[in-house]
């Protein structure tokens, strides 16, 4: 692997540059003996590389990792070493991407590094949480039990994307159908009447005028239109990629009537299944909740759980600041306050994650009941709008006689 690398001299003068090494490690030990001290240790990918175009085209998909996950802890269950496990499994992966990884875990594994260790080097593909339940996996002497606590927990993730993926793949596709008709009935029907009615020395009745302005005004200014949408589109995008644009975006998701409830109760039984696996572990909470910052999908609920870390680190627990958050529900912070008092925190929060999840489960499906004849109403207002148009066009040509 290639590292880029800040580092101080014995005379404190700074360095910077790049060496290559198998890992972490084994590159402090080669600033060391150089006599270099360290500052900063990061894995270099350059900005196009061979590696990077193949991770574009072939993305390691959760699903795999989640079977990658489940397959390992049955070769370690059998008796097999985690070297000669994950052999195997690379032997049998389909996707290069993954192959590849595989190969150089294996490697960094054979050269004496943990599993876990390996696996964080990857954060695109093992989540960071996932990579400290694996040390705790090893250090306990259960690595096995975790892998498939954690295969598990991901596949509820999957599964509630997917659910709410397909229940708004329809409503999309609906508008997506309706504005292409509309735009083909403003572009080419409406003006072939309007040829008729110029040829026939007829009046226009005045919602046709209307209709047909309003596509000359889209037809003569189509190149102003599309590149102002460009010029949008492109400042939208690069605002949305700062730290402050993404916060903003999530808190305003949160917001959205209906929609906006079904994010925030599925991001809040996420983070409380991820925090009672973490705390379940044996994790202490000052370490569990920057980890389940990290794996937050909502850059302001993430913002909530770092406010609640600062104020867990002064000794305040954990339900007193999560009650002056908004963002974190009534129920969420009773139940958190019950499970301190009682000492059962990771089984209240697993209660609460369940709770929210099927809350979130029936909301999305009367959301999508509500959105459906919602859709309907209003694409039947605008198909119906157009046809008016065109029949008082026909009705006007037959009342004039001609």
């Amino acid at each position: 692997m290639l590292y880029k690398y800040v580092a101080y001299k014995e005379t404190g003068e700074i360095v910077k540059g790049k060496l290559s090494a198998v890992n972490d490690e084994a590159a402090t030990e080669l600033l060391g003996y150089a006599g270099y001290r360290p500052a900063s240790l990061k894995q270099y990918i350059p900005f196009f590389s061979m590696d990077k175009l193949s991770a574009g085209f072939f993305p390691v998909k959760p699903t795999e990792v989640i079977i990658l996950y489940r397959q390992l802890a049955i070769l370690l269950e059998s008796g097999n070493d985690i070297s000669t496990s994950l052999e195997i499994l690379r032997n049998q992966a389909d996707n290069r991407t993954l192959k590849k990884v595989l190969g150089e875990i294996i490697s960094g594994v054979r050269e004496g590094s943990p599993l876990s260790s390996v696996t964080s080097r990857y954060p695109a593909i093992f989540n960071p949480m996932h990579s400290r339940l694996l040390s705790i996996g090893e250090q306990s002497g259960n690595l096995e039990t975790v892998l498939l606590q954690i295969a598990d927990d991901m596949e509820k993730e999957v599964n509630t994307a997917k659910e709410t993926r397909n229940a708004m793949i329809t409503p999309v596709i609906t508008l997506l159908l309706t504005l292409v008709v509309v735009g083909v009935l403003l572009t080419f029907v409406l003006p072939s009447f309007s040829n008729l009615y110029t040829s026939l020395g007829v009046e226009m009745p005045k919602i046709t005028q209307l209709m047909l302005s309003f596509s000359n005004v889209v037809r003569d200014n189509l190149m102003y239109i599309a590149l102002a949408a460009l010029v949008i589109t492109l400042a939208t995008v690069s605002y949305l990629r700062t730290k402050q644009g993404r916060y903003n975006r999530d808190k305003l998701l949160l917001k959205i009537p209906y929609l906006g409830r079904v994010r925030h109760l599925i991001e809040l039984s996420r983070c409380c299944r991820s925090l009672s696996v973490l705390f379940g572990a044996g994790l202490p909470l000052t370490e569990a909740i920057p980890l389940v910052n990290q794996s937050c999908n909502n850059r302001a609920i993430a913002s909530g759980f770092s406010d609640i870390h600062e104020r867990m680190i002064k000794g305040e627990g954990l339900s007193n600041p999560m009650a002056g958050n908004r963002l974190f529900l009534p129920l969420m912070v009773q139940m958190v306050r019950v499970g301190e008092e009682a000492g059962n925190l990771d089984s209240t929060l697993l209660t609460v994650s369940k709770s929210y999840s099927a809350e979130a489960e029936y909301k999305l499906k009367s959301v999508v009941a509500l959105i459906q004849p919602a859709m309907t109403l209003f694409i039947g207002l605008i198909i119906g709008l157009l046809a008016l148009s065109m029949t008082s066009a026909l009705y006007g040509i037959y009342g004039s006689g001609i």
